[in-house]
């Protein structure tokens, strides 16, 4: 039997806030970080994985990690990965670790972290990218992943098997599809807060002509900014080409409404985090209030179960999943069985170091094997920071195209963790 015996853990800090990479009204200087976790088998199987932050904190959510070391060093490898759904349910079902919660905050994107790292050694056990190994699963393996706690308003297990059982036929065409015409994407990089006017007319162009399908502007700060950078973009980009805003929860409720409405002359594709991710009400009643304009949220959305009283409510009408936020693959996977159970369109959350090559795995799962449509779904995507990963995404021609490598994407390269660690790396020694 092949023992756990290998555990490290690394907060590793890129000083994007020079750049104003990844500004927005909430989060004006994010240094873009991650909380990286490696274990496995000393010379053999190994996972990583990580919880994107923007800066301080990152020693918190690497403190996180280790508290979670004494639970999975010594464990049996082969009885882990035989069940995937064990280490998930034992970490969130914890009595002690759940009062630091339950399921929200610091611990839970820890256990979500410890959770993918096992999947990442589970694809590579497989010889598989991690959306493949899903993809492949029957829908009895893949329903028993779920934690169906809270959710039985909305879904159940034999729900669930059926879903997966519905998208099961046509599996095959569809991953051949995803390989030869890749998935959607739309890209953020135009619309940091920090960008001039310049940059950001000369990034709506270069969209436009990659060939992504839409684009995604940073507002809240300044209603008469907005109006401004609206109007470049939208003289950029064209009539009729989608331009979606995020308000990074900035408003209050009365507040997005008249904020969005002084906005809607722009064609707005949807508004994402008008305000509180946890206010369900809230975002109802702005949906209903801006409408036709559409209404999203997700990217902090803590658990399934903000996700199912959001989704149940219809307080959105498009949903972000992250892959980092929430307890790992086993709860996206709820939340995208939720979500294709109630015809609500996902467009995952990718914003941050790492983001994009984690998240594109569930989305390309949810296409093969859950909701089996492109339609009206994207990823979102930023160039930033691909470099520093053995596996980094390929987007071209404004779409994401599948990775046949094994594993989950998270892998980053030594010199990087090396350089960037912080506060001692060479790149913050320099700094």
């Amino acid at each position: 039997m092949a023992k756990i015996n290998h555990w490290a853990t690394w907060d590793v800090r890129f000083p994007t806030s020079k750049q104003l990479d990844g500004s927005d009204a909430m989060n004006q200087d994010p240094d873009y970080s991650a909380a990286y976790l490696t274990f496995g088998i000393s010379g053999g199987l190994s996972g990583h994985s990580s919880v994107f932050t923007i800066g301080r904190g990152n020693d918190v959510q690497v403190a996180a990690l280790e508290s979670l070391k004494p639970y999975v060093l010594g464990r049996d490898l082969d009885e882990l990965l035989s069940d995937m759904g064990l280490l998930y349910k034992e970490l969130t079902g914890d009595s002690q670790l759940r009062w630091l919660g339950p399921e929200k905050g610091v611990m839970h994107m820890a256990i979500g972290s410890v959770v993918n790292c096992l999947w990442d050694i589970k694809a590579k056990e497989l010889n598989q990218p991690l959306w493949e190994v899903l993809s492949d699963m029957s829908p009895e393996e893949l329903a028993k992943l779920i934690d169906y706690r809270y959710l039985s308003s909305n879904l159940t297990e034999p729900q669930a098997v059926e879903i997966f059982q519905q998208a099961s036929n046509g599996r095959q065409k569809r991953k051949e599809q995803l390989r030869t015409e890749g998935y959607p994407a739309y890209t953020t990089s135009p619309g940091w807060l920090g960008y001039s006017d310049e940059k950001l007319v000369r990034l709506c162009k270069e969209a436009v002509s990659e060939g992504f399908g839409r684009i995604k502007l940073k507002v809240g700060a300044n209603k008469q900014d907005d109006i401004r950078r609206l109007r470049l973009a939208r003289e950029a980009c064209g009539d009729g080409y989608p331009i979606a805003i995020d308000a990074n929860q900035r408003w209050e409720i009365d507040e997005a409404i008249d904020w969005i409405r002084d906005l809607a002359e722009f064609d707005l594709d949807w508004v994402e985090e008008p305000t509180s991710p946890d206010d369900v009400n809230g975002h109802l009643a702005i949906g209903r209030a801006v409408f036709p304009t559409r209404v999203s949220t997700g990217e902090h959305m803590a658990n399934r179960v903000v996700a199912r009283q959001m989704i149940e409510s219809r307080a959105v009408s498009l949903l972000q999943i992250d892959s980092a936020r929430v307890g790992g693959v086993n709860e996206n996977l709820a939340i995208l069985a939720i979500a294709a159970k109630n015809k609500i369109p996902v467009f995952p959350h990718a914003g941050g170091v790492g983001l994009c090559e984690a998240v594109q795995h569930l989305a390309f799962f949810d296409y093969v094997a859950l909701s089996g449509t492109k339609e009206d779904r994207a990823i979102e995507y930023v160039d930033h920071l691909h470099e520093h990963f053995v596996d980094p995404v390929s987007v071209h021609n404004g779409r994401y195209w599948p990775t046949d490598i094994a594993g989950n994407s998270q892998q980053m390269l030594d010199e990087s963790i090396s350089d960037f660690s912080f506060p001692n790396g060479p790149k913050w020694r320099a700094a």
